[in-house]
């Protein structure tokens, strides 16, 4: 029996790309089901997270005009990865196999085929890889290789080059649907949960229209809270530091000690400055990381509901 496939497809501010995109993959989906690899029940699903233009009114257009589009809108704007998990346990619903990217174009529809191919020979999830960075600025090629090696480095189980181009299957999803964090990291959590995997490599290329939703600072943000939701790491971390400064200190003690014994020392602010300096600075990094950890904690203890579906189109509500 053939699949029924959603493609899972979070929205922000994207009014200059759906029309350009959104036939590309609804094309995808009738080619697939025309080479019987899935069902004629598959859908292309868009997750409008709140979008302050006219994205919705694009998609409900578009769902307006063809089933196999549907859509759901998000009452308040929640971030890429909150919409992402909202399409997916919505999809989950209705889907045998769903498959999760990006509205810009940039990640290569082509490789659906091929994950469907994987899923066809026992994969359940199925990771979409970037071969190759050569349509990236240096400095976001630069900063993309530190962000992977600085997340391995704090041992969060990450693959490099995979964003959240990947396949999972519905037992994949019944799985995920059991974590309540509100925290969010699905390029950490995926890879944790077992099950037959395999990896397609991609080329990536210029996003069609538009400017990007990601930035820099997103960026940092995200590798925080994959080191936060993942890794205790730079908690031990602080401990070595301590542990360093300390005995630091303590042979700076003993050099004051034996100088002031033997006479030879002389008075300055200099060393003095340099030192409290020093240690203030290392407590303050100290503090903020202890602090992002607790931050963490506050949020998920209260067990607030990581978003609300406000309208659906072309989907018959539960």
């Amino acid at each position: 029996m053939t699949p029924v496939l959603y493609l899972v497809i979070p929205c922000y501010n994207e009014e200059q790309v759906l029309p350009l995109t959104s036939g590309k993959f609804k094309g995808k989906i009738e080619e697939l089901i025309e080479a019987g690899k899935i069902s004629d029940k598959s859908r292309v699903m868009f997750v409008n997270d709140g979008s302050r233009d006219k994205t919705w009114e694009i998609l409900s257009s578009l769902c307006e005009a063809d089933e196999k589009y549907c859509a759901i809108s998000l009452a308040h704007n929640r971030g890429h990865q909150n919409a992402l998990i909202a399409g997916l346990m919505e999809a989950k619903k209705f889907a045998d196999i769903t498959i999760s990217l990006d509205c810009d174009g940039q990640d290569d529809i082509n490789a659906i085929t091929a994950m469907v191919d994987e899923y066809a020979k026992g994969s359940e999830i199925v990771f979409g890889v970037r071969n190759d960075r050569s349509t990236d600025t240096w400095f976001k090629r630069t900063t993309a290789q530190s962000y992977y090696k600085f997340l391995r480095g704090m041992g969060v189980d990450i693959i490099p080059d995979h964003a959240d181009y990947r396949l999972m299957s519905s037992r994949v999803l019944s799985a995920l649907e059991g974590y309540g964090e509100v925290n969010l990291f699905l390029r950490g959590i995926i890879p944790t949960l077992g099950f037959k995997q395999s990896v397609v490599y991609y080329s990536r290329a210029e996003r069609e229209a538009g400017t990007t939703h990601y930035p820099l600072s997103k960026m940092v943000s995200l590798a925080v809270d994959g080191v936060t939701s993942f890794s205790v790491r730079p908690l031990r971390l602080i401990t070595v530091l301590g542990m360093i400064v300390a005995l630091l200190s303590f042979i700076g003690i003993i050099y004051v000690l034996v100088s002031v014994i033997t006479g030879y020392y002389v008075d300055g602010w200099a060393s003095t400055t340099c030192i409290i300096c020093f240690v203030s600075g290392i407590q303050m990094i100290s503090l903020g990381v202890i602090g992002e950890y607790v931050g963490k904690i506050y949020l998920e203890t209260k067990h607030r509901p990581r978003y609300f579906v406000a309208e659906r189109k072309n989907i018959t509500e539960e």
